[in-house]
């Protein structure tokens, strides 16, 4: 019988970064060094309940008590998304792409257990992913020995229970970091939509509409078409604009104007997300004026087992609530000690395409993942350039097409 490999972590700094050290996952704990892991929640908006997994009775730490829906420890050398996804999807058998995933905030835990053999000082990336309804139970494909049972709860029972210290659940305190978690539903649920309108109306009321007109009465007819394809050209640059801000800015931007007559706060979002063209408030430190709560509704068929009458997950398309640095021009989740360690492995010649201004920055495993191959044993880095040409080729050669058009009807000298 093959023995199965040892799991070994990243050791960090009390501050959370990386020191280049591994060690097995057990000297870890049994050491109390300091490491990184995932806590994914998945929240049903319509009963407002969250989903809880009974772990194994076999497990180091809580065995048979109530806990996050789903959780893992991020091995050596893998980041926080593909770590939260494949969780997900190990444990539960979920699988859904990256953008119903939203890292809310980080969580610092100390604890020691097991008469002092179980030491965690353990940084918690904590993702929520927000379904449209609950996934039907009989949905869930559990990892026997991981996960034992899993049930929905009303979010405000949950914190109940955590607050008196129920014995039937893993611990966290509701009154410290970990409340942050019923802070952002309660904030996302329980607004007063006067007042956010009011808000938006103040915000929008900041920028001065301005009229630009043309002079259009010297241009044959011919010209005026071929300018008219111009726009057209010019309206396919900013849905790549929209995609380099966030991958799911353009969803988020097609909701919005879909539903913006629907009711007076949805016309107010749908026009001051046309001032920032993202969820963004440029004028306010770039601090957010929309939330995953306001975003696109997606359906994801197969994310589960087939369950009779039921279509699949139904999810909102997340975005941060800080603005990302990196925009979409490099996966959310990569430090700077790994992109200079995979740069550093390049030739020159890659390195300057790594560093320069028309390519992205991706993971091999979100590739792996996204298409259901099998991990290979190629390069020891997890990143890739991808140039602008390929990445947003079938908008660019929409726009080229609209451009040839122009220049094909125009009657003026070239």
């Amino acid at each position: 019988m093959q023995q199965q490999a040892v799991e070994h972590l990243d050791v960090l700094t009390k501050t959370g970064l990386k020191t280049g050290v591994s060690k097995p996952r057990g000297d870890v704990h049994r050491n109390g060094d300091y490491h990184r892991a995932v806590h994914v929640w998945l929240f049903a908006e319509r009963t407002q309940e969250l989903l809880l997994q009974r772990r194994a009775s076999c497990k180091d730490s809580w065995p048979d008590l109530w806990d996050i829906s789903s959780a893992g420890h991020i091995s050596a050398g893998d980041s926080s998304l593909i770590t939260a996804r494949r969780e997900l999807e190990e444990e539960l058998g979920v699988i859904l792409p990256k953008d119903a995933f939203e890292l809310i905030f980080i969580y610092l835990q100390h604890s020691v257990i097991n008469d002092g053999k179980y030491i965690n000082n353990e940084f918690n990336d904590v993702y929520l992913v927000t379904t449209l309804d609950p996934i039907p139970l009989e949905a869930f494909a559990l990892q026997e020995s991981e996960v034992s049972a899993v049930k929905y709860i009303f979010y405000e029972e949950y914190k109940r229970l955590l607050a008196k210290e129920d014995s039937d659940y893993v611990p966290y305190d509701v009154n410290g970091e970990y409340g942050q978690l019923f802070d952002v539903i309660e904030k996302r649920y329980k607004e007063n939509t006067v007042a956010r309108s009011l808000t938006l109306q103040k915000q929008i009321s900041r920028y001065a509409p301005v009229s630009l007109s043309a002079e259009l009465s010297g241009l044959s007819d011919l010209d005026r078409k071929a300018l008219g394809l111009v726009v057209k050209a010019a309206a396919v640059m900013d849905e790549i604009f929209l995609l380099q801000s966030w991958y799911s800015n353009p969803a988020l931007s097609d909701w919005l104007k879909e539903y913006a007559d629907s009711s007076e706060l949805n016309k107010l979002k749908w026009s001051y997300y046309q001032i920032n063209k993202s969820p963004w408030s440029s004028l306010d430190e770039d601090v957010a004026f929309l939330t995953t709560a306001d975003s696109a509704i997606r359906l994801f068929s197969n994310a589960t087992r087939t369950v009779r009458d039921w279509k699949g997950v139904e999810y909102r398309a997340a975005f941060p609530v800080s603005k990302p640095a990196c925009a979409n021009f490099y996966p959310p989740d990569m430090d700077k000690m790994e992109f200079d360690l995979w740069k550093d492995s390049l030739e020159k010649d890659e390195q300057k395409e790594a560093t320069g201004f028309f390519s992205v920055i991706k993971r091999h495993s979100e590739f792996i993942l996204d298409s259901h191959q099998s991990a290979s044993k190629g390069s020891s880095h997890d990143l890739y350039i991808v140039p602008y040409s390929e990445e947003y080729q079938p908008l660019l050669v929409k726009a080229a097409d609209l451009l040839h058009k122009a220049g094909d009807i125009t009657d003026s000298p070239r």
